[in-house]
């Protein structure tokens, strides 16, 4: 099998920091994100995990896999499960662009969030468990990690919904009319009140590696998008599974969920009150329109890439097509806000 980059150089390096011998390695391309190809590095008796910028010409924010490394390195031993990280490098003569190494967690990564093939009480235990991390993230001393400067504190909603308008702005692809009317609406409609802490920016089940076995976390994969920001924006985007239909995209809309054991969104999110003291319920709507937005921004930039020909996956393409679903789903949630306030 044809390998992306040369081996021996990766292997030169490797055994400069004792993380292989005189064996040979294999790489091969493990499935999941869009955005930084990843693969699975194993030599004799071992096994890592190489996560790269893509090559090719990047938009300033994206692909900040020294941001990913940085975090995950201030979490270890802390409450939230992260692998080990072994090793940072900027040196592209390598594998061609700046990377970082990290242990292989030997574990389940579950895709489809209604959890076929499981037990009622199965299914429960996981989504318990998907709450219990995103608590504990919550609830983590971010300064007492070093990470003060991994973001700016406060106006998270009004950055990043600038943010993701202004990367849809610059794209060369039309934007749908629901995307159009958010990025007019939501900035108008941000809520009193801040709080910030860590966020991962993309918290959801298939970013989580379980146990093999147990309905237990042992590792938060694709820190990317984290960064230091508003809580109930990283709870709430995990939350667009119960808006999505199961036939769009990785969404629970529509299942019957009581018979799948698994909780509805009150139910999730009671437990996150619960677990942090954080009420999420009078501005819920707003959260939910911002975060299907932003998600909307997220694929119409994968494709633009899939465009543009720097996608990291192969179903790229497909996958941009959602943004616009996603968009009107959003809209539909703005609209609904309104009408609570009274407007």
């Amino acid at each position: 099998m044809s390998t992306p980059f040369p081996i021996e150089p990766l292997a030169q390096y490797l055994r400069a920091l004792g993380l292989a011998d005189n064996d040979a390695l294999t790489v091969v391309p493990l499935s999941g994100g869009q955005s930084n190809p990843t693969y699975r590095i194993t030599t004799k008796d071992r096994s890592y995990v190489l996560r790269k910028k893509p090559p090719g010409q990047l938009l300033a924010s994206a692909h900040a896999i020294d941001r990913e490394y940085r975090v995950m390195r201030a979490l270890q031993g802390s409450n939230v499960p992260v692998p080990r990280m072994l090793a940072y490098c900027e040196d592209t003569q390598i594998v061609g662009t700046p990377f970082y190494l990290m242990e292989f967690l030997d574990g389940r990564v579950l895709i489809d969030q209604s959890l076929p093939g499981m037990a009622p009480a199965g299914r429960g235990a996981i989504y318990r468990e998907m709450n219990r991390v995103i608590a504990a993230l919550h609830n983590v001393n971010y300064q007492a990690l070093g990470l003060e400067t991994f973001g700016k504190p406060g106006n998270y909603f009004a950055r990043q919904i600038a943010r993701w308008s202004r990367q849809c702005q610059e794209s060369t692809l039309p934007v749908n009319e629901a995307m159009q009317k958010l990025m007019e609406w939501l900035p108008a409609h941000i809520p009193e009140g801040d709080e910030t802490t860590l966020v991962h920016g993309d918290y959801r089940l298939d970013n989580l590696v379980f146990h093999p076995t147990e309905p237990r976390v042992i590792g938060v994969l694709d820190w990317e998008l984290s960064t230091l920001g508003h809580p109930l924006a990283d709870l709430s985007y995990q939350c667009m599974a119960w808006h999505i239909p199961h036939a769009l995209w990785r969404g629970i809309a529509g299942l019957d969920l009581a018979a799948l054991g698994i909780p509805s969104e009150s139910e999730y999110v009671g437990w996150y009150a619960q677990a942090t003291g954080r009420d999420p319920s009078q501005h819920w709507d707003f959260y939910m329109a911002y975060n299907l937005f932003r998600m909307a921004a997220i694929l119409h930039g994968i494709a633009q890439r899939a465009a543009d020909g720097s996608a990291a996956a192969d179903d790229a393409e497909k996958t941009g097509h959602k943004a616009g679903p996603l968009a009107e789903i959003g809209w539909q949630c703005a609209q609904r806000y309104d009408e609570k306030l009274g407007k």
